[in-house]
């Protein structure tokens, strides 16, 4: 076996090697979010009043929802009822 073919291999290993470690991990707030993540912000948004159709009432209504959310989860409460 030639040194060109050992470089290559060599070099996928550590390329993969890297990429698993650069991996988000579960508690980082800059990691993507799930579709399940954003399923339930949005079902969340919802039941705080907030309507995406609601155009001609736009700023504040998302202004609205967004305060009422950020005092639930002060409280700790960030269940969709």
């Amino acid at each position: 076996m030639t040194s060109i073919p050992r470089i290559i291999i060599g070099a996928l290993t550590l390329c993969c090697a890297a990429s698993a470690l650069a991996q988000p991990q579960p508690g980082d707030p800059n990691a993507p979010k799930t579709r399940a993540q954003v399923r339930q912000e949005f079902l969340l948004w919802r039941s705080v009043g907030y309507d995406p159709n609601d155009w001609l009432n736009y700023p504040e209504n998302a202004m609205r929802a967004s305060r009422i959310i950020a005092q639930r989860q002060a409280r700790g409460d960030t269940t969709v009822q």
